[in-house]
């Protein structure tokens, strides 16, 4: 008898990860919680910049090293793929030894192309003491000498695209400490941004010499695609299944996100919560519908009456 409920128990989560299933048995907030984390999803060109960044950190010191460039479009997932990279590789505080160790710092690039304040980001991030009204080149030498002390093997900066709000020569300084930071510690330099990125790099022709480029692309309605939204149903514990793969649904999910993979989670996200709320205990077309969703595309327009 009880072979027989195991089994039953089995078929009716056979469209779910045994971690999502887990999940049926908890009340519904516990659930919808579980629904609204952030999860990662391996996809192939995401697995391919991870390697490239790998490949990065473990490169030989040398003066001139390698850099790379993950552009994509806003909302496609290229921070979320660098951050589970430097998840991967996390500060160690070596108990045994002196200094804590950082081998990889994730640093935001500042709103405008302006030194002092990359320096004081950065030396937020290794807690450290300083003024942010102290001289630029004393905010330089300190987050340098903490740089090394920390054993730092990879600089990530995100949003650098930013480097354009600036006018030319903030824009100029800004790259020469890029090109300074990546000569002087003798590490690579990873920059992360929207397609503006590339042309803001491209403004110094050295720099961009050094710069490889990898591209995550706005997702086509095809096979790999498709295999993503079974990825995700996988993931999303809902009673019973969704069916995401039938080509009338996908192309529907396909047309309210436009193909950008944070927009397809959070539709699917918002969806299952409905799903879960509403009873209906899976996503269909009368789901999606109901949700308050507009594309990506509608969204940039001006409201009517402003």
């Amino acid at each position: 008898m009880m072979m027989r409920t195991t089994c039953k128990m089995s078929d009716a989560t056979a469209h779910l990860s045994e971690k999502a299933a887990a999940y049926l048995l908890r009340p519904d907030a516990e659930r919808i919680a579980y629904i609204r984390s952030p999860r990662w999803i391996g996809y192939d060109k995401a697995k391919d910049v991870l390697d490239r960044l790998d490949s990065l950190l473990t490169h030989p010191k040398s003066h001139r090293m390698p850099n790379l460039l993950v552009v994509g479009d806003t909302n496609n997932g290229k921070t979320m793929v660098v951050k589970r990279f430097c998840a991967k590789h996390p500060p160690d505080d070596n108990v045994e030894g002196g200094n804590v160790t950082v081998p990889v710092l994730f640093v935001q690039a500042p709103p405008v192309p302006d030194e002092g304040r990359f320096y004081n980001a950065i030396l937020e991030l290794l807690f450290a003491p300083y003024k942010p009204s102290d001289r630029t080149d004393r905010k330089q030498f300190q987050a340098i000498k903490l740089m090394r002390a920390v054993g730092l093997r990879m600089l990530v900066i995100d949003e650098i695209h930013h480097i354009l709000a600036g006018n030319l020569t903030r824009q100029k300084i800004f790259l020469n400490v890029i090109k300074f930071l990546g000569n002087e510690l003798e590490i690579p330099i990873v920059g992360v941004g929207t397609r503006d990125a590339f042309r803001a790099i491209q403004t110094d022709l050295q720099l961009a010499n050094r710069f490889e480029h990898a591209v995550l692309p706005r997702w086509k309605n095809d096979d790999d695609y498709i295999r993503l939204l079974m990825t995700f149903e996988r993931m999303i514990p809902l009673r019973n299944p969704s069916y995401l793969h039938d080509p009338a649904l996908a192309d529907r999910i396909y047309a309210m996100s436009e193909g950008f993979l944070g927009e397809i989670s959070d539709l699917l996200v918002a969806a299952a919560v409905h799903a879960v709320s509403s009873g209906k205990e899976a996503i269909d077309r009368n789901v999606l519908e109901s949700i308050d969703w507009a594309a990506p595309s509608k969204r940039r327009l001006q409201p009517e009456g402003l």
